[in-house]
């Protein structure tokens, strides 16, 4: 029966003059009328206008070949503001044997991911964001060996990450933020991989110390329920270049030598995390966030060196070091916000002149403020902590 339908689809094109140069494979090309039928514009697009199966399918919009068979799709105009696409899925998308890339706009593509897209074994590239894919990760995806990028973020995907996902030698890129992920973080093998993004999930447990390879660069498990300590993963990825491990469930304390890598923006705000920041050696980040935890111990001087810190509504005591101030007054902090903390004290001038390009914020602490600042609205009105509050922390 498969023969008889390709061969009634070659002669078909054979009797209507439509074999050319580069005419695909009669598997690409039944595999690209299913796609199609599977799929429609929504209104305001006419990315399908081009798909005319009476001509080369290698002239389709989206559709690039090599030789006789289809090695990447881009569905839907790439163009920002782009209605997209609607439909599902179709499975014969695994029929395209040698597909390296598959794209598709943001747009209202329901459904599942086929389990049968793990039978293009050459793909590299999978993206499919800003859908409204459901179910689970196929664990089938981790038969793609060559997968260097896998970005199914904004969906509503469900279930675990699928330890195969993990056990990709290739993996360059995991994206998988805003969906509705639970369980653990699988530990990953690869050791190519920068980024990774689990932001606004429901991932829980702990991260094991060797589920990251050092070759991380973009690490961000924001929003989520994840739990335990992370300063022997940290201390491992002496490559980050960014770093949000904010409103978590993290406990222990942060290891100064973090702060001597070129993280540009950390952010671990609303955690549990216990413990003093350990000081280091220097400070080379220009934006970190350790604000709404439950940090502790003094001010380290080397954080003075960071452009924008937001160090408050955490259990940091004793003095704000002067280098702090020297900064802020040289306009070299930007902002300081230090509010909802136990310091008691800060060495700075009532009479000093803040630079108008700079925020200090001193809100709820266990002094009485030197100077008066403006500070967000979400620190309240209170300007000191009660003095009870302050002698139980002291005790």
């Amino acid at each position: 029966m498969r023969f008889a339908t390709l061969f009634y689809v070659l002669f078909l094109l054979l009797r209507f003059g439509l074999i050319v140069d580069a005419i695909i494979v009669p598997v690409d090309f039944l595999a690209l009328q299913a796609i199609r039928k599977s799929l429609d514009d929504l209104p305001g697009s006419n990315f399908f206008d081009s798909w005319d199966f009476t001509s080369d399918p290698c002239s389709f919009a989206g559709v690039f070949c090599d030789g006789d068979k289809v090695t990447a799709l881009n569905l839907g105009d790439q163009k920002a503001g782009s209605p997209g696409l609607s439909g599902r899925i179709d499975p014969a998308i695994g029929k395209l044997s040698a597909l390296t890339e598959l794209s598709i706009v943001p747009g209202r593509i329901m459904g599942s991911l086929p389990h049968t897209i793990s039978q293009s074994k050459n793909l590299r590239f999978l993206a499919i964001s800003r859908n409204f894919l459901s179910g689970e990760i196929p664990a089938s995806l981790g038969e793609l060996t060559g997968l260097k990028t896998l970005d199914l973020s904004y969906n509503q995907l469900t279930g675990s990450i699928p330890p195969s996902i993990g056990s990709l030698p290739e993996l360059s890129n995991l994206i998988l933020c805003h969906n509705h992920l639970n369980g653990s973080i699988p530990q990953f093998l690869s050791q190519t991989l920068t980024r990774i993004d689990l932001k606004r999930n429901n991932l829980t447990g702990v991260i094991s110390p060797t589920s990251l390879p050092p070759s991380m660069q973009y690490l961000s498990l924001a929003w989520n329920q994840l739990t335990g300590r992370v300063d022997r993963v940290l201390l491992r990825l002496n490559q980050l270049n960014y770093l949000d491990l904010s409103l978590n469930r993290f406990t222990g304390a942060i290891p100064g030598q973090i702060f001597t890598f070129p993280i540009t923006n950390l952010q671990l705000q609303r955690n549990y995390f216990y413990g003093a920041i350990q000081p280091a050696n220097e400070v080379t980040i220009p934006n970190v966030d350790l604000s709404y935890n439950r940090f502790s111990g003094e001010l380290s001087p080397l954080l003075s060196n960071v452009q924008n810190l937001y160090l408050n509504n955490n259990r940091f005591t004793g003095q704000v070091p002067v280098s702090f101030v020297d900064r802020l007054l040289a306009a070299n902090i930007q902002t300081l916000y230090l509010q909802h903390n136990f310091f008691t004290g800060i060495q700075i001038s009532p009479a000093a002149d803040i630079p108008v390009s700079s925020s200090l914020c001193l809100q709820y602490n266990c002094m009485v403020l030197p100077v008066q600042t403006p500070c967000p609205v979400k620190a309240g009105s209170q300007k000191t902590r009660p003095t009870t509050q302050c002698n139980e922390w002291r005790g």
